[in-house]
């Protein structure tokens, strides 16, 4: 009780413990309950600035997928900002600013990392065939994309809330709470996704026992995509990417679900375990089949941005040439008939 006690009023009175050292403080009192690992925090930052790296040179190189590889690129660089933190308080874990760096930044960075992911999905569903998809390809951005905005406010402002609590000296728990609730909903959306995506492959699977290749999209480069080590690559690394995230999430709505001085925010091995390796793996897995090297000249075919305009002119302009063929043909005929 008497321990308990005193980090309830270390965290209260934080001004007072400013000069706090190893030395002079039990660790308990400190913003953590364990010794900040330099190592563990030093390789997921080193990790983590090799996969922005990856990234950037990835979209310098091609120029495809931007959307995706902003999404990444934000994801990424908020995981190493995250990561500064943590090595920041590795040298003084009474100071806050290192804390709430960390906690901010690697609670909401994921929901990027998910965006890049939901982006993806669309492009799939193309290269195999819109038919075998129970809504329109377009549909799965309108629906996961919103859902991860909604995740990224409620995380964002839960921490904006928290940080300003802690600074007045007032309990977080109100913008923890809120933290959570946006994580809960990541969880959700991911869910949801993964559903999707196992009901888009059963129903591709059924579909193409049943007509053979004609079930897919017959387009040239889809077909030549569809058979490629990178795009059987691409679709490994985006199943195991989504899973890390999603068990990630999964483990942050149990640990900030019972705030800051809670049972899991305790043991430093599940943080490493859960957070910095699930996430760090998701990012390599999507560095290693990145789709613009993955899909190719793809990105630029059906599915990218503005793709129904560009069907709707190409269908038009295929209907004007079939209507002036049509209208060739029907002169010799007629002479035939008038013969």
């Amino acid at each position: 009780m008497a321990s308990l006690i005193h980090e309830l009023v270390a965290r209260r009175t934080k001004d007072q413990f400013a000069a706090c050292t190893l030395d002079t403080c039990p660790i308990s009192s400190s913003y953590y309950f364990y010794r900040v690992s330099l190592a563990a925090n030093a390789t997921f930052l080193a990790l983590f600035a090799i996969s922005f790296i990856g990234f950037a040179v990835t979209f310098a190189l091609t120029r495809r997928a931007l959307a995706f590889t902003v999404a990444m690129l934000i994801g990424v660089i908020l995981e190493v900002i995250g990561y500064v933190g943590r090595i920041e308080s590795n040298k003084n874990q009474w100071q806050e600013n290192g804390f709430l760096m960390q906690i901010v930044c690697l609670t909401i960075a994921p929901a990027f990392l998910a965006g890049g992911i939901y982006l993806c999905l669309r492009r799939i569903v193309y290269a195999f065939g819109p038919e075998n998809s129970r809504i329109s390809p377009e549909a799965y951005t309108r629906i996961f994309i919103p859902c991860d905005l909604v995740s990224l406010l409620l995380q964002a402002a839960g921490g904006g809330l928290a940080s300003a609590e802690s600074h007045s000296n007032k309990s977080p728990d109100t913008g923890d709470n809120i933290m959570v609730a946006g994580l809960a909903f990541q969880v959700l959306t991911l869910l949801i996704f993964m559903v999707l995506c196992v009901d888009f492959a059963i129903r591709t699977r059924r579909r193409y026992k049943s007509m053979g290749e004609s079930a897919f999209d017959q387009n040239p480069l889809y077909v030549s995509l569809r058979g490629s080590w990178r795009f059987k690559g691409f679709i490994a690394a985006l199943t195991l990417a989504t899973i890390c995230i999603f068990w990630r999430s999964v483990y942050r709505v149990a640990e900030l679900g019972e705030g800051w001085t809670g049972n899991l925010i305790r043991r430093q091995w599940l943080f490493v375990g859960f957070e910095g390796v699930m996430v760090i793996v998701a990012c390599f897995a999507l560095n290693l089949f990145n789709p613009a090297f993955s899909f190719k000249e793809a990105m630029n075919g059906l599915g990218g941005l503005g793709s129904k305009k560009r069907i709707a002119k190409q269908e038009n302009q295929e209907k004007a040439v079939s209507g002036s063929n049509s209208d060739v043909e029907a002169v010799p005929q007629a002479k035939t008939v008038g013969i």
